[in-house]
């Protein structure tokens, strides 16, 4: 069996501490930019989903889907 490697977003000099909420806001709305930019099937944009899939609370992340969905999120996409 092969090992399992885990991974998560690299380090980001724009977020020093170590509350990490406004650094998984930013990388949820890179995602969804880089998707509206470049497409649903842009690879270039899976790093930005494994980045904040690994640093936002699931809770969260289906709130801002929610969001999106209604038009509501308050973030700059």
């Amino acid at each position: 069996m092969g090992e399992i490697e885990l991974k998560t977003a690299p380090a980001d000099f724009r977020f020093p501490t170590t509350n990490q909420s406004r650094h998984c806001f930013t990388r949820y709305i890179e995602f969804h930019r880089c998707v509206a930019a470049k497409g649903d099937e842009a690879t270039e944009c899976e790093k930005f989903a494994k980045y904040y899939r690994s640093l936002c609370p699931g809770e969260w992340v289906d709130r801002w889907n929610e969001q999106r969905e209604n038009g509501i999120f308050p973030g700059p996409l």
